[in-house]
């Protein structure tokens, strides 16, 4: 099971947004074959592995990390639930169920009910991790949102004259170019485009380019901002742009979405559902403080990366990692569970989870699948 989620991860930024899924045919202790869910719309893992396994596929094992598929009204790739049983598989291990209605549980059924013996929950936590933004996806029809920051000990994202290349490392800075091709989108705010022309884009990894979002509210980054160059699409999101700006963004193949809210800011959530609408299943958010804020503070982050770097920058005037107006009273912060911590070079990556439920009353809750 463990070699079928290695296999798995190598579907990351194809198959969304549908999951990522590895498959490991067994006999007699010795592997027959593997494969993996390679692309959106592709041969699904099961199958390319009974394929490769031929004739030697009958009275073996199967090892799979989600539960195998069965046909339903929309579904674009055959049932491999029906693979496995003409195959002649005698015994399936399955890490989890797969949480599409359409799906969950009758795919273990109608093995079962075909004679295939099924063994469930073989390493069912570290399965449900890797697929986190596909189980969150078809049950809530929201992005997974999950937010970096790359700070210092004392939890400066830069200094006081704004400045913040390099806090981190090249390691740290090459593990995030990995987590922008896992998400389908990353998004920054005016400032963070101000102060760093970041052109947000994967360079180090094959694979699609996230879309990039920029909040802009009142129209203030340039034409001639990278986030703006490249063949990588871009939205920007503003609240008060002048119809002039909109119109020369929208002539280089800019996407501009105005979601203003009382304050004449930007709405998240309306940008949320929008991305949803987009079929965007996952979005990063890399920053910067007064973003950070936004989201953390309305409930909207799932997940969190912080890569924090082993020196102190100091400075009262220094850019906080997380700005706005702050909680009032320590009681009422934001509580991190599930932290895990890492050495990633010189660097120290922490992730954690929110446990916010805020982004799942924000969707249509309908759990179609094209998978």
């Amino acid at each position: 099971m463990r070699r079928a989620l290695a296999l798995a991860r190598k579907g990351e930024g194809f198959t969304r947004p549908n999951p990522l899924v590895g498959a490991v045919v067994v006999k007699d202790g010795e592997i027959l074959a593997e494969a993996y869910h390679e692309r959106f719309g592709g041969p699904h893992a099961e199958v390319l592995a009974l394929e490769k396994a031929g004739e030697k596929a009958r009275d073996a094992e199967l090892y799979v990390n989600l539960e195998p598929c069965v046909d339903f009204p929309g579904k674009k790739t055959p049932s491999c639930t029906e693979a496995i049983i003409r195959a002649g598989i005698k015994r399936v291990f399955v890490a989890t169920r797969d949480p599409n209605p359409h799906v969950c549980g009758r795919g273990l059924a109608r093995l079962r009910e075909a004679g295939v013996e099924v063994v469930e929950g073989v390493l069912a936590e570290e399965a449900k991790k890797l697929n986190e933004i596909f189980f969150h996806w078809i049950t809530a029809r929201t992005p997974f949102v999950a937010l970096k920051l790359a700070l210092t000990l004392d939890g400066k994202i830069a200094s006081y004259t704004g400045k913040s290349k390099w806090i981190t490392g090249e390691e740290a800075r090459r593990v995030v170019q990995g987590l922008r091709r896992r998400y389908a989108a990353v998004l920054v705010g005016t400032n963070t485009v101000l102060a760093d022309d970041p052109e947000l884009t994967v360079r180090e990894f094959a694979g699609p380019q996230p879309l990039r979002v920029v909040l802009d509210p009142h129209g203030r980054i340039p034409l001639t901002a990278r986030v703006f160059s490249g063949t990588a699409k871009t939205l920007v999101v503003t609240a008060d742009m002048s119809p002039e700006k909109e119109e020369a963004l929208k002539a280089r193949g800019v996407e501009v979405l105005r979601a203003p809210d009382r304050e004449g800011k930007v709405d998240l959530a309306r940008l949320l559902l929008f991305l949803a609408e987009r079929e965007v299943d996952s979005l990063l958010v890399e920053g910067g403080g007064e973003v950070a804020w936004s989201f953390l503070s309305q409930g909207l982050v799932h997940k969190i990366y912080f890569f924090y770097a082993p020196i102190i920058l100091g400075g009262r005037n220094a850019v906080p990692a997380v700005g706005g107006e702050g909680f009032p009273e320590p009681a009422q912060a934001l509580p991190i569970k599930g932290i895990t911590l890492e050495w990633v070079g010189k660097d120290l990556l922490l992730t954690g989870y929110t446990g916010t439920a805020r982004l799942e009353t924000l969707g249509t809750k309908d759990s179609g699948s094209g998978s």
